[in-house]
């Protein structure tokens, strides 16, 4: 299979060739790249294996995986595709990499975000957690798609108390959703706009390798 993504995989330096590892796929935002990822987890690098997802249309001097109608409004057909195909990404990855499929982690930021809980409700116990940074689930999501149980699923939101792409009140609309969905909710609100402080990222790989019992 030739994948629809360009991709960076940063494996653990010390790595026993019979065993597997836990994997935590990262999802720019619009108009970034997988690279400006990797920050946020570079501190895991030593523990998990971790593939940064480019999205596969220009945008800028970046990359978006689908395109807007306006603000909160995805062109369905492109979301539908996206979601599609990062679900087959997934898979493939799982097969080419030495990953536990036990323990598969997303982490998005916006865009990444929005599309990260998207497959989460898609893939249900299929991913370990995700952590979704400044991000909304679509109304069509909810409504339209066929959705899995993420009962057994772990899921970290997060959102900037003063971000100005989307108020803080969609992330406590976020929150209040999957509170409905899965026991394993953590939500934190970070005096930050439309970005990701030092505390939030802190917090996050805390909570990445509490969940996958690495701490």
């Amino acid at each position: 299979m030739n994948p629809a993504y360009q991709y960076d995989v940063h494996l653990p330096a010390s790595m026993d060739p019979d065993s597997k590892y836990p994997v935590i796929f990262t999802l720019h935002g619009k108009g970034s790249n997988e690279r400006n990822m990797f920050g946020l987890v570079a501190d895991l690098a030593d523990q998990f294996i971790i593939i940064g997802i480019r999205g596969n249309l220009p945008l800028g001097a970046g990359y978006q995986y689908y395109d807007l109608k306006s603000l909160g409004n995805p062109i369905r057909p492109m979301f539908d595709k996206a979601a599609t195909q990062l679900e087959d990404f997934i898979q493939y990855a799982t097969e080419k990499y030495p990953i536990d499929s036990g323990k598969r982690y997303l982490l998005g930021f916006s865009q990444g975000a929005i599309l990260s809980m998207t497959l989460a409700l898609t893939m249900g116990d299929q991913l370990k957690g995700i952590v979704a940074l400044n991000g909304y689930v679509p109304e069509f999501v909810k409504t339209e798609y066929s959705l899995r149980s993420v009962q057994e699923v772990s899921v970290f939101v997060s959102h900037g108390q003063f971000d100005s792409v989307f108020p803080v009140q969609i992330g406590h609309e976020t929150a209040a959703y999957f509170k409905e969905q899965t026991p394993h909710l953590t939500f934190k609100i970070y005096p930050s706009d439309h970005g990701v402080s030092e505390e939030n990222q802190l917090d996050a790989r805390s909570w990445i390798r509490q969940d996958a019992g690495l701490n």
